[in-house]
């Protein structure tokens, strides 16, 4: 079965890649949050928003579309639905100073065991560890030469969201990615998960945001 995107699929991929971009950034930037347009930068915002699109939510957007692409693979018919409910919920949170955000999920439907299913729900947050590397690399150069900027946002942001995105979804609870890990695999979860939620803890309280 060919990998293939929807006019709809596209269209609510694309919503919740700038939702949660825009999210973020209000929740980040206080100033555009609160209307201060006295301490309002546009330069800031725009920095902001272009961080958070690069880190939050193509973290997102690798992780629902490695779901699909093992889906697909295991002869599923799959597809990212967005979940425009939440999306405004993360919105109006996100003006308040909170951000939960679940702006949607992959379905898929067809035959299937509970390895596949395990598999397929372990590939996003496998993806979110790999694009964790990925960051490592120049938040360690960045931290060993002083360099900051949007470099040093990039990295640290990626770094941080793409580890809380896997230990976060490793949970074992409610349609989260662990709790389909664990059915399939008590000890393939074990491996998977305890470095993973651990990592997302360390994130959290080293890399503030």
């Amino acid at each position: 079965m060919s990998l293939t995107f929807s006019t709809d699929e596209v269209r609510d991929l694309a919503v919740a890649w700038l939702a949660l971009g825009l999210a973020f950034t209000l929740l980040l930037e206080p100033s555009l949050r609160l209307l201060d347009f006295g301490r309002l930068s546009i330069e800031a915002v725009l920095r902001t928003l272009f961080v958070s699109l690069a880190t939050v939510g193509v973290g997102f957007l690798l992780h629902e579309l490695a779901h699909k692409v093992v889906a697909v693979r295991f002869g599923q018919v799959a597809a990212f639905r967005a979940d425009y409910r939440m999306l405004g919920f993360a919105l109006v949170g996100a003006l308040v100073g909170f951000l939960f955000a679940a702006p949607g999920a992959v379905v898929h439907r067809g035959r299937i065991s509970a390895r596949e299913n395990g598999i397929i729900a372990l590939a996003g947050p496998v993806t979110n560890l790999a694009l964790a590397v990925v960051f490592l690399v120049p938040f360690v150069a960045a931290l060993l030469t002083g360099v900051g900027g949007v470099l040093w946002d990039l990295a640290r942001r990626g770094l941080q969201i793409n580890l809380f995105l896997a230990g976060f979804n490793m949970l074992p609870f409610g349609p989260l990615d662990g709790r389909k890990v664990r059915a399939w695999s008590t000890p393939v979860f074990v491996v998977v998960a305890v470095p993973s939620i651990l990592l997302a803890v360390g994130a959290l309280f080293l890399l503030p945001f």
